[in-house]
């Protein structure tokens, strides 16, 4: 996965990704990055205005991030490869690549990740950095749990992070393969 700065002067844009397993997805990019992926209904979700114009799906990043989420969906992708543009403070963009070394189907607490980050004492920092996580699934927030290995809090519902969590965990597709296309 790249991560990098978008140039200051590119247009922001966005397209929605109607037909997920998990409801539409508003995906947002800045150039050729992508920097938003929103479920409806999600906890820290910007307002819509500031996701700029809508453009076509067909238009770089979008082709590629989209077609990334319809493998994942359909259960051939285990790992995403794209340009992203993280925005958040030094902590959260620590917090965020740590989650991208969290295994396909495999979970993590928040004092684990704590004390992957060096800060054994930050779970807590941890969690809220992980709440604010701006490109949900690609950057796969939803693998962190509780210490006793309950569910907690998932900006985009309990029920999806669930079904992701479910759906990783086993060898057959539960999303059924003509929702992605």
């Amino acid at each position: 996965m790249t991560v990098h700065t978008p140039e200051p002067a590119a247009p922001v844009t966005h397209t929605v990704l109607d037909e997920t397993p998990v409801g539409p997805l508003t995906l947002v990019a800045t150039g050729a990055a992508l920097t938003g992926l929103y479920m409806t209904d999600q906890r820290h979700r910007p307002p819509q205005e500031t996701f700029g114009a809508p453009t076509a799906p067909d238009k770089p990043p979008f082709t590629e991030a989209i077609a990334q989420l319809r493998a994942y969906f359909r259960g051939e992708l285990t790992t995403f490869d794209l340009p992203l543009a993280l925005r958040g403070t030094p902590f959260q963009r620590r917090v965020w690549a740590a989650l991208c070394t969290i295994p396909y189907g495999e979970t993590v607490s928040y004092g684990q990740l704590a004390d992957r980050l060096g800060t054994p004492s930050a779970s807590r920092a941890v969690g809220l950095a992980n709440g604010r996580n701006p490109i949900g699934i690609i950057v796969p927030c939803h693998r962190v749990v509780g210490a006793n290995g309950n569910l907690t809090g998932y900006g985009g519902g309990l029920d999806r992070k669930r079904r992701l969590l479910a759906f990783e965990r086993t060898a057959d597709t539960l999303f059924p393969t003509e929702a992605c296309g």
